[in-house]
């Protein structure tokens, strides 16, 4: 009797697991109302969403709440472009007493060609703060798109940029990572955090001592502070 328990118990845990491995992204429409599936792509402005069914369904950033891909978090947010109040999914980085979001890298699988019909969205992003340029992106996701059915997937890659949050400092700031460093480029970044990563003087005078700013470098400096600031 015991071994026939076992035996059921295993046998649940291992459908449990083929059932996470089956369904591992996750798209949340309201508390509590979601849907799992495998996310293909995202521009950032929408997420394309292969159900369980194997049927393609499209969301915009004002659909829905966030989703998760590949075990990371994008929530949807809204943000100024170009004098207009929009969507769009930010990536969670760091959570604390200052969030750090990221749009851009890798933003598309190798997607296979839906069955029945062709959904090809194509959204330019501009979300930048206005004061220093702002990530240009065109282009957009294109799911079996193209006349040659046999066309190899093509993987999307936008540019890099940060954005960081204060609740009650105002909008969230754009911290730009990518495009190579200039004296311009580091002292707006330097401004921004120190602007937001107040009541630490160790943590300020490392950050006025810092000549060249990455990606890395600045969720560093965010880690640290939230680890502090609780």
């Amino acid at each position: 009797m015991m071994s026939a328990i076992k035996t059921f118990k295993l046998v649940l845990l291992l459908l449990i697991a083929a059932i996470g491995v089956k369904a591992q992204d996750i798209v949340v429409i309201s508390p509590g109302n979601f849907l799992r599936g495998t996310i293909q792509a995202t521009d950032y402005a929408s997420v394309i969403l292969t159900k369980d069914d194997e049927s393609v369904v499209q969301y915009k950033a004002t659909d829905i709440q966030e989703f998760v891909w590949n075990g990371e978090t994008y929530v949807s947010k809204p943000i100024v472009i170009k004098k207009k109040m929009e969507h769009r999914f930010f990536k969670i980085l760091e959570q604390g007493a200052v969030n750090l979001y990221a749009i851009g890298g890798s933003t598309g699988v190798d997607i296979p060609e839906p069955k029945r019909r062709r959904i090809t969205p194509s959204i330019g992003i501009g979300a930048g703060s206005g004061g220093f340029g702002g990530v240009g992106v065109g282009g957009g996701i294109s799911i079996g798109g193209g006349r040659n059915r046999q066309e190899a997937p093509v993987r999307r890659v936008m540019p890099t940029a940060f954005f960081l949050e204060k609740v009650g400092t105002g909008p969230m700031s754009e911290l730009p990572v990518e495009g190579g460093n200039s004296e311009g480029k580091n002292q707006h970044i330097k401004d921004i955090l120190l602007q937001k990563l107040t009541n630490d003087e160790d943590l300020a005078e490392r950050i006025k001592a810092t000549e060249s700013f990455d990606g890395k470098l600045i969720r560093a400096f965010v880690t640290a502070y939230n680890a502090v600031h609780k």
